[in-house]
């Protein structure tokens, strides 16, 4: 059974472009794939308990802590991670906040970069443990950065999620874009009519 694991991180509710594409493609996907099991986390709606160093030490120290606040934390942290891992497909929806993702989807990354779950340090670097995984981002963004040299420097949204889970070991991305979204309504249209385009290209596996 293939499983995909589907993360929403707009914090704008039924007025998210990035949301109504996420949903379009999972669906699309469901039709692709027989028997698909789908886990929808939702990190705006209930965003990830924020890495603090307490957490960051509880994580790695093999024993539960005492503090019971601490604990509800953890559990929450390795629920995270384990609903990553245990994916086939992760489909995220990203959407530029500020050049960069919005601050409740990188709290979710957050509880992915683990040493010895997801990367090790090796005598020749950082080795990514992630294998066999497809990552399709939906990426919504007011201007046109794509292919722009002036404003792909000011892109930290896609790079970020490259080189993040690049170095986890992921090899298999997909960018779904909706891009120019701000620049007025006739070009929105074409931004989601360009990300459908592209949602209906997606190669079944």
């Amino acid at each position: 059974m293939t499983r995909l694991l589907h993360i929403d991180s707009s914090i704008m509710g039924e007025k998210s472009l990035s949301r109504r594409l996420t949903a379009e493609l999972v669906e699309k996907l469901r039709g692709d794939i027989p028997g698909l099991e789908v886990a929808y986390r939702d990190v705006a709606a209930v965003p990830p308990p924020i890495l603090s160093s307490a957490l960051f030490f509880a994580r790695g120290a093999g024993t539960e802590p005492e503090d019971a606040a601490l604990r509800a934390e953890l559990s929450t942290a390795r629920d995270i991670l384990e609903e990553f891992l245990s994916a086939d497909i992760v489909v995220i929806g990203a959407p530029m906040y500020n050049f960069s993702i919005p601050t409740q989807l990188r709290g979710w990354i957050d509880h992915l970069v683990v040493p010895g779950k997801t990367f090790a340090y090796t005598a020749a670097g950082l080795q990514g443990l992630v294998t066999g995984k497809r990552l399709i981002v939906v990426s919504t963004r007011g201007s046109l950065y794509a292919g722009n040299e002036t404003l792909s420097a000011q892109d930290h949204q896609e790079a970020y999620l490259r080189a993040t889970f690049g170095n986890l070991g992921v090899t298999d991305f997909a960018f779904v874009r909706a891009e120019g979204v701000g620049l007025g309504p006739a070009q929105k249209e074409e931004a989601l009519a360009s990300a459908r385009r592209d949602i209906a290209a997606l190669a079944p596996a």
